[in-house]
């Protein structure tokens, strides 16, 4: 993922705190190129619901540019970046990068999941330039 990306989706996530923000990622061959915000239905700090005309937005746009969706993201204004039970439970791609950008503590920190099988493994992933 390149810096800028992951820059862009750590502002979008501080600019809703305390509320837990959520997006998108796409790109080509499988990198997470570019992020769509998508604005959560739920005002939460602990929950997050897509809005799905947004979804449907980013999805028409990605295809525009011909790049896939490789990934999604959300925050924890307060927990620790570990997918919950509602996290596990209601992603359903396991081909897609799963991200989540914590404050916990009041530092930012971000880790990557695949989920399979209604399992979370911890991936690395890398950021560049």
């Amino acid at each position: 993922m390149n810096r800028s990306v992951l820059n862009e989706i750590i502002n979008h996530c501080r600019e809703d705190l305390p509320y837990e923000a959520c997006g998108l990622l796409s790109g080509q061959h499988g990198r997470n190129e570019m992020m769509w915000k998508i604005r959560s239905t739920e005002k939460s700090p602990t929950s997050f619901a897509m809005d799905m005309k947004q979804v449907s937005a980013a999805l028409s746009g990605m295809k525009k540019l011909s790049q896939t969706m490789t990934g999604m993201y959300h925050s924890h204004p307060s927990a620790a970046p570990l997918p919950s039970r509602d996290d596990i439970r209601n992603f359903h791609d396991p081909a897609a990068a799963y991200f989540i950008i914590s404050f916990a503590n009041r530092k930012t920190s971000v880790k990557c999941f695949k989920i399979i099988d209604h399992k979370a493994f911890q991936v690395k992933f890398e950021v560049i330039r």
